[in-house]
Protein backbone atom coordinates (compact mmCIF):
# COMPACT_ATOMS: atom_id res chain seq x y z
CA UNK A 1 0.00 0.00 0.00
CA UNK A 2 1.23 3.93 -0.87
CA UNK A 3 2.42 5.87 2.08
CA UNK A 4 -0.05 8.33 1.49
CA UNK A 5 -2.93 5.67 1.81
CA UNK A 6 -1.50 4.04 5.16
CA UNK A 7 -1.68 7.77 6.52
CA UNK A 8 -4.95 8.66 5.70
CA UNK A 9 -6.40 4.77 6.94
CA UNK A 10 -4.11 5.50 10.10
CA UNK A 11 -5.04 7.78 13.10
CA UNK A 12 -1.48 7.47 14.51
CA UNK A 13 -0.29 8.37 11.31
CA UNK A 14 -1.87 11.87 10.70
CA UNK A 15 -1.32 15.07 12.62
CA UNK A 16 -3.81 15.30 15.98
CA UNK A 17 -3.59 11.64 17.01
CA UNK A 18 -6.92 10.00 15.90
CA UNK A 19 -8.18 7.65 18.01
CA UNK A 20 -11.92 5.80 18.40
CA UNK A 21 -13.94 5.32 15.29
CA UNK A 22 -13.15 6.47 11.77
CA UNK A 23 -13.70 9.68 10.39
CA UNK A 24 -12.17 11.85 7.22
CA UNK A 25 -13.60 9.78 4.81
CA UNK A 26 -16.91 9.64 2.76
CA UNK A 27 -17.84 6.18 3.81
CA UNK A 28 -21.52 6.60 1.80
CA UNK A 29 -22.01 8.08 -1.41
CA UNK A 30 -24.49 10.95 0.81
CA UNK A 31 -20.97 12.09 2.31
CA UNK A 32 -22.08 10.54 6.19
CA UNK A 33 -18.86 10.86 7.76
CA UNK A 34 -17.61 8.35 10.97
CA UNK A 35 -16.07 11.12 12.99
CA UNK A 36 -13.21 9.74 14.56
CA UNK A 37 -12.28 10.77 18.00
CA UNK A 38 -9.14 12.90 18.85
CA UNK A 39 -7.71 12.55 22.35
CA UNK A 40 -5.86 14.98 24.55
CA UNK A 41 -3.04 16.74 22.57
CA UNK A 42 -0.19 17.48 24.85
CA UNK A 43 -0.33 15.11 27.56
CA UNK A 44 2.23 13.40 28.75
CA UNK A 45 1.32 11.21 31.48
CA UNK A 46 3.99 8.99 32.39
CA UNK A 47 2.47 5.40 32.29
CA UNK A 48 1.45 4.10 36.04
CA UNK A 49 4.17 3.17 38.63
CA UNK A 50 1.63 -0.10 39.17
CA UNK A 51 -0.82 -1.72 37.55
CA UNK A 52 -4.57 0.11 38.03
CA UNK A 53 -6.82 -1.10 40.39
CA UNK A 54 -10.21 -3.28 39.92
CA UNK A 55 -13.06 -1.75 40.09
CA UNK A 56 -14.03 -4.40 42.78
CA UNK A 57 -11.16 -3.32 44.79
CA UNK A 58 -9.05 -0.35 45.83
CA UNK A 59 -5.81 -1.56 45.73
CA UNK A 60 -3.75 -1.73 42.97
CA UNK A 61 -3.54 -5.07 40.47
CA UNK A 62 -1.07 -7.09 40.95
CA UNK A 63 1.86 -7.11 38.97
CA UNK A 64 2.58 -9.93 36.79
CA UNK A 65 5.43 -12.94 38.74
CA UNK A 66 8.07 -13.79 36.99
CA UNK A 67 6.98 -17.39 34.42
CA UNK A 68 8.72 -19.41 31.94
CA UNK A 69 6.73 -16.82 29.63
CA UNK A 70 8.17 -13.62 28.00
CA UNK A 71 5.88 -11.05 29.38
CA UNK A 72 5.22 -13.00 32.46
CA UNK A 73 2.05 -14.27 34.35
CA UNK A 74 -1.38 -12.98 33.75
CA UNK A 75 -1.77 -9.52 36.03
CA UNK A 76 -4.75 -10.51 37.20
CA UNK A 77 -4.34 -14.34 37.75
CA UNK A 78 -6.26 -15.48 34.32
CA UNK A 79 -5.23 -18.75 33.64
CA UNK A 80 -5.11 -21.25 30.03
CA UNK A 81 -2.45 -19.62 28.40
CA UNK A 82 -2.09 -20.59 24.83
CA UNK A 83 0.75 -20.12 22.83
CA UNK A 84 -0.16 -20.77 19.28
CA UNK A 85 -3.16 -21.36 16.95
CA UNK A 86 -6.23 -19.07 16.02
CA UNK A 87 -9.67 -18.03 16.20
CA UNK A 88 -11.95 -19.90 13.69
CA UNK A 89 -15.23 -19.80 15.57
CA UNK A 90 -17.09 -16.81 17.56
CA UNK A 91 -16.13 -17.08 21.33
CA UNK A 92 -18.93 -17.52 23.41
CA UNK A 93 -19.35 -13.77 25.11
CA UNK A 94 -21.33 -11.95 27.87
CA UNK A 95 -22.02 -8.17 26.04
CA UNK A 96 -22.02 -5.42 28.32
CA UNK A 97 -22.29 -1.38 27.53
CA UNK A 98 -19.95 1.36 27.77
CA UNK A 99 -22.44 4.49 27.22
CA UNK A 100 -23.96 3.45 24.09
CA UNK A 101 -21.12 0.65 22.86
CA UNK A 102 -21.38 -2.81 23.10
CA UNK A 103 -18.33 -4.44 24.31
CA UNK A 104 -17.72 -8.63 24.76
CA UNK A 105 -16.78 -10.28 28.51
CA UNK A 106 -15.60 -13.59 29.41
CA UNK A 107 -14.67 -14.95 32.62
CA UNK A 108 -12.15 -16.93 31.05
CA UNK A 109 -11.11 -14.81 28.04
CA UNK A 110 -11.37 -11.45 30.13
CA UNK A 111 -11.48 -8.51 30.89
CA UNK A 112 -10.68 -9.55 34.32
CA UNK A 113 -10.48 -5.87 35.87
CA UNK A 114 -11.75 -2.35 35.73
CA UNK A 115 -9.69 0.49 36.31
CA UNK A 116 -11.39 3.28 38.47
CA UNK A 117 -10.71 5.46 35.13
CA UNK A 118 -13.14 3.40 33.04
CA UNK A 119 -11.18 1.48 30.91
CA UNK A 120 -10.96 -2.90 31.32
CA UNK A 121 -7.84 -4.54 31.08
CA UNK A 122 -6.56 -7.91 32.19
CA UNK A 123 -7.07 -10.75 29.14
CA UNK A 124 -6.20 -14.33 29.00
CA UNK A 125 -2.60 -14.77 27.35
CA UNK A 126 -4.47 -17.31 24.01
CA UNK A 127 -5.59 -16.62 20.54
CA UNK A 128 -9.20 -15.78 22.45
CA UNK A 129 -7.56 -13.45 24.87
CA UNK A 130 -6.15 -11.08 22.21
CA UNK A 131 -9.30 -11.14 20.53
CA UNK A 132 -11.64 -10.21 23.40
CA UNK A 133 -8.65 -7.60 23.93
CA UNK A 134 -8.76 -6.03 20.45
CA UNK A 135 -12.82 -5.39 20.69
CA UNK A 136 -12.42 -4.15 24.32
CA UNK A 137 -9.57 -1.68 23.29
CA UNK A 138 -11.86 -0.76 20.29
CA UNK A 139 -14.80 -0.12 22.08
CA UNK A 140 -12.66 1.79 24.78
CA UNK A 141 -11.28 4.21 22.76
CA UNK A 142 -15.02 5.47 21.68
CA UNK A 143 -15.63 6.47 25.36
CA UNK A 144 -14.69 10.01 27.08
CA UNK A 145 -11.40 11.71 26.54
CA UNK A 146 -10.51 10.91 30.24
CA UNK A 147 -10.73 7.32 29.81
CA UNK A 148 -9.42 7.25 26.55
CA UNK A 149 -6.24 8.88 27.84
CA UNK A 150 -6.13 6.72 30.50
CA UNK A 151 -6.43 3.47 28.31
CA UNK A 152 -3.74 4.29 26.34
CA UNK A 153 -1.32 5.06 29.18
CA UNK A 154 -1.83 1.43 30.72
CA UNK A 155 -2.51 -0.38 27.13
CA UNK A 156 0.52 1.53 25.09
CA UNK A 157 3.90 -0.67 25.89
CA UNK A 158 7.19 0.67 26.32
CA UNK A 159 8.39 1.24 23.06
CA UNK A 160 10.12 3.80 20.71
CA UNK A 161 7.20 5.39 19.84
CA UNK A 162 5.04 5.85 23.15
CA UNK A 163 5.78 9.02 23.29
CA UNK A 164 4.91 10.19 20.44
CA UNK A 165 1.67 8.29 20.78
CA UNK A 166 1.21 9.87 24.17
CA UNK A 167 2.22 13.54 23.50
CA UNK A 168 -0.19 12.81 20.02
CA UNK A 169 -3.42 13.16 21.82
CA UNK A 170 -6.15 15.48 21.21
CA UNK A 171 -9.69 15.92 22.06
CA UNK A 172 -12.61 16.80 19.88
CA UNK A 173 -16.26 16.87 20.64
CA UNK A 174 -18.24 13.59 20.61
CA UNK A 175 -20.88 12.77 17.44
CA UNK A 176 -24.15 10.52 17.04
CA UNK A 177 -21.90 7.93 15.84
CA UNK A 178 -23.15 4.54 17.25
CA UNK A 179 -21.06 2.05 16.62
CA UNK A 180 -20.90 -2.10 17.97
CA UNK A 181 -18.74 -4.65 17.18
CA UNK A 182 -19.31 -6.77 14.56
CA UNK A 183 -16.39 -9.69 13.81
CA UNK A 184 -13.06 -10.12 13.90
CA UNK A 185 -10.27 -12.10 12.14
CA UNK A 186 -7.15 -12.93 13.48
CA UNK A 187 -4.30 -12.06 11.32
CA UNK A 188 -1.20 -13.67 13.17
CA UNK A 189 -0.64 -15.33 16.42
CA UNK A 190 2.65 -16.67 17.92
CA UNK A 191 1.80 -16.46 21.79
CA UNK A 192 4.03 -13.24 22.39
CA UNK A 193 2.43 -11.13 19.66
CA UNK A 194 -0.81 -10.73 18.07
CA UNK A 195 -2.15 -9.08 15.20
CA UNK A 196 -6.15 -9.01 14.99
CA UNK A 197 -8.73 -7.29 12.73
CA UNK A 198 -11.58 -5.98 14.36
CA UNK A 199 -14.60 -5.23 12.24
CA UNK A 200 -17.26 -3.01 13.43
CA UNK A 201 -20.38 -1.39 12.26
CA UNK A 202 -22.32 1.53 13.31
CA UNK A 203 -24.42 4.68 12.11
CA UNK A 204 -24.44 8.25 11.79
CA UNK A 205 -27.35 10.64 10.55
CA UNK A 206 -29.26 7.40 10.62
CA UNK A 207 -27.05 5.97 7.41
CA UNK A 208 -24.91 2.71 8.22
CA UNK A 209 -21.62 2.54 8.23
CA UNK A 210 -18.94 -0.04 8.41
CA UNK A 211 -15.20 -0.01 9.45
CA UNK A 212 -12.38 -2.10 10.61
CA UNK A 213 -9.73 -1.48 13.55
CA UNK A 214 -6.49 -3.80 12.94
CA UNK A 215 -4.68 -3.57 16.20
CA UNK A 216 -0.88 -5.12 16.70
CA UNK A 217 -0.75 -6.31 20.34
CA UNK A 218 2.04 -7.89 22.54
CA UNK A 219 1.90 -9.96 25.61
CA UNK A 220 3.66 -7.33 27.73
CA UNK A 221 3.65 -7.40 31.92
CA UNK A 222 0.62 -10.30 32.00
CA UNK A 223 -1.81 -8.69 29.57
CA UNK A 224 -2.01 -8.00 26.33
CA UNK A 225 -0.80 -4.10 24.89
CA UNK A 226 -0.71 -2.06 22.19
CA UNK A 227 2.74 -2.78 20.39
CA UNK A 228 4.54 0.83 21.16
CA UNK A 229 7.51 -0.02 18.95
CA UNK A 230 5.18 0.59 15.69
CA UNK A 231 4.87 3.74 14.44
CA UNK A 232 0.78 2.21 13.07
CA UNK A 233 -0.21 -0.13 16.00
CA UNK A 234 -3.74 0.89 15.16
CA UNK A 235 -5.19 1.18 11.71
CA UNK A 236 -8.61 2.34 10.90
CA UNK A 237 -10.20 1.80 7.43
CA UNK A 238 -13.56 1.51 5.76
CA UNK A 239 -15.64 -0.93 4.45
CA UNK A 240 -18.16 -1.83 2.23
CA UNK A 241 -18.89 -4.34 4.41
CA UNK A 242 -18.19 -6.97 6.92
CA UNK A 243 -17.92 -10.34 5.01
CA UNK A 244 -15.19 -12.39 5.11
CA UNK A 245 -14.98 -11.80 8.67
CA UNK A 246 -15.91 -13.99 11.71
CA UNK A 247 -19.85 -12.90 13.09
CA UNK A 248 -19.15 -11.66 16.59
CA UNK A 249 -21.44 -9.48 17.76
CA UNK A 250 -24.46 -8.85 20.67
CA UNK A 251 -27.59 -10.82 19.81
Amino acid sequence: MADDDETTQNPFARPGFIVGAVVVAALIVAGIFLTVLNLNRGSEAAPPASEPSSSATSSAAPSPSASGVAGGASVCGLDGEVLSGTVTTAPAATWQYQDVYAYPTSPTFGPGATAPQGYRYCYQHSPDGAVFAAANMTIGLFGDVTTRTSLLEYALTNGTYRDSLLTEVGSSNTTDVRASIAGFRVLSYDGSSARVDVAFRGTAQGQAVNGSAVLDLTWWQGDWKIDADKAEPFRIAQLPDTSGYITWRQE
